[in-house]
């Protein structure tokens, strides 16, 4: 099989999405215990409440977790305002899907 003939792993990104932030319905507070499909290695459990924790969190959801994980796990507000810091930690792929489908642009 030729290199070209194999998928990107990042040519579905994009379904992997919610529709709307408003479909983000994740805790604002308090501990979330990831499943397995989405941790598979290493840490399962954060502190939404501590941003240091919420910010190693959203950075795994956005690249590992399907749309159901997303929508369950991420909060839209926080998401929104931790974008800044969260997107330098983003491959390029995940950043500008976010960014075009969902993420509101900055004031100037």
């Amino acid at each position: 099989m030729e290199t070209r003939e194999l998928p990107s792993r990042w040519s579905d990104y994009a379904r992997r999405l919610p529709s709307s932030l408003k479909d983000l319905s994740g805790p604002a507070a308090g501990i979330v215990v990831l499943p397995l499909h989405v941790a598979w290695s290493g840490r399962r459990a954060y502190d939404v409440s501590d941003e240091r924790q919420r910010l190693m969190l959203y950075a795994l959801l956005l690249a590992e977790a399907q749309r159901e994980d997303l929508e369950r796990f991420l909060h839209s507000e926080s998401l929104v305002r931790m974008w800044p810091q969260l997107r330098r930690l983003l491959g390029p792929h995940a950043r500008r899907a976010w960014e075009k489908e969902l993420i509101p642009a900055p004031r100037q």
